[in-house]
């Protein structure tokens, strides 16, 4: 199964939910990408997944457009700005589905306070994708217990 994560810039939301997705599922094909690519991964977002014991420092900010000729099952935007271009993208999408964060990077204030939305998101990123893996992707449903007492 091939999964496209879309941010406007894929340095922070879009970049922690691909490892989050793809450490729920190694066979997953999980790929991010921006309609405004940055020059590097956030380092709070590579810091704060790092502290989740997922290790994102290798990913690079992609365009969207190396992706526009390949087949998906889902496309994911996790921002409004990449959510307001996604009918742009004109890829073969089997599911389009928007799972929109806070962007932690925009956050002001005391270093304390703007390191504290980075983990908001960064958990908030995992509860949600997590949901969508269980319920969506996997098809999650709970088996009924037996009652036939060994028969």
């Amino acid at each position: 199964m091939k999964v496209l994560i879309l941010c406007t810039g894929n340095s922070c939301r879009s970049q922690m939910a691909h490892g989050w997705l793809q450490s729920f599922d190694a066979s997953l094909e999980v790929y991010s990408a921006g309609t405004a690519p940055a020059p590097q991964v956030n380092p709070n977002a590579v810091k704060a997944m790092a502290e989740a014991g997922i290790n994102i420092s290798t990913h690079t900010p992609k365009s969207v457009e190396l992706y526009l000729d390949q087949e998906w099952d889902y496309v994911i935007t996790v921002c409004g700005g990449a959510n307001e271009s996604c009918p742009a993208f004109v890829g073969n999408v089997k599911n389009r589905v928007h799972i929109g964060f806070d962007d932690p990077s925009e956050a002001t204030g005391e270093p304390d306070f703007v390191w504290g939305e980075y983990i908001r998101v960064r958990d908030e990123i995992k509860e949600r994708f997590h949901d969508f893996y269980t319920k969506v992707i996997k098809g999650f449903r709970p088996i009924p217990k037996c009652s036939c007492k060994g028969k």
